[in-house]
């Protein structure tokens, strides 16, 4: 979720309120000091690396980095004729990004350029396409999908709850013993072990999709009800505990928790667009193919 996106404060679709007077307006920026060290792999070169970068929030994107020039190497940026317009930022150029003759991106990186005085913080910092450069890394770590959201948490909680999962009369899963997760901008999710599934029940689909903080995610249907149910196969190191168990959409199967009916809360599709890219499996598995994350 973070700030911007989801139902984040500053988001849309936020599912909270500013105890303010009077309303705020429609759309709020934020920008702040990312405070770790990024760096910019293009063309088999690193061409940036600074701890001075830039997070800008914007409502309805994920956070994007902006780099001061001077940790950009010399010689990278050329001018193009393309330019736009932001909403709130005003004129924006662009540039080819050229590692060399073999490595250029066209409309690799873009800049504000003049930029309104409250948004002064900006000033001469670039911005590059994410998708279109080979890899972000926080120090010697690749980061994927787009710049690490500060506010953006996840916790996993193991609990004693009774978790019913049933589709046409046939139970599915039956646990006492489920894992649940707190994900920022999103209802809890419920996380059932292999061992109080019915797997016969279970047919696996040719779909994976790819969130930035948990990993790559497979699909399964349960008879006539597609993509029913998900898993994380090998969950990133900071999410490990819901490797390959499974969860389940309320609003395809039903579940009863505590045997209240589950249903799923407004808002909770995934967003995959930021500014200049999809969330999806390429970047992370070179040349597969797959629905956005």
């Amino acid at each position: 979720m973070g700030l911007s996106w989801q139902q984040g404060p500053l988001s849309t679709g936020s599912i909270g309120h500013f105890l303010v007077p009077e309303p705020l307006p429609k759309r709020l920026l934020y920008v702040e000091p990312l405070r770790r060290r990024l760096r910019l792999r293009f063309g088999g070169s690193w061409i940036a690396d600074s701890e001075r970068c830039l997070l800008l929030f914007e409502p309805g994107r994920y956070p994007v980095a902006y780099f001061p020039e001077t940790d950009v190497s010399p010689r990278v940026l050329e001018q193009a004729e393309h330019t736009s317009q932001h909403a709130d930022l005003g004129p924006t150029s662009w540039y080819s990004v050229r590692a060399d003759e073999q490595h250029i991106a066209a409309r690799g990186a873009w800049q504000h350029t003049n930029l309104p005085a409250h948004a002064s913080d900006l000033h001469g910092l670039i911005a590059f396409a994410w998708r279109a450069m080979d890899a972000f890394y926080e120090e010697d770590e690749r980061i994927v999908g787009h710049a690490a959201d500060p506010y953006h948490r996840i916790d996993i909680r193991q609990t004693s709850r009774h978790l019913v999962v049933n589709h046409q009369g046939r139970v599915i899963a039956d646990t006492k013993r489920p894992l649940v997760l707190y994900e920022s901008g999103f209802a809890p999710r419920w996380y059932v072990p292999r061992a109080d599934i019915d797997e016969s029940a279970l047919t696996p689909v040719k779909l994976q999709t790819f969130c930035p903080y948990k990993g790559l995610c497979s699909y399964y249907s349960i008879g006539d009800a597609r993509q029913a149910a998900w898993y994380y196969p090998d969950a990133y190191p900071e999410v490990r505990r819901i490797s390959n168990f499974v969860s389940f959409e309320p609003d395809i199967v039903t579940l009863h928790l505590d045997g209240t009916l589950m249903r799923l809360e407004p808002g909770q599709s995934v967003v995959p667009h930021g500014p200049d890219r999809n969330l999806d499996v390429a970047e992370v598995v070179p040349g597969a193919g797959s629905q956005p994350a």
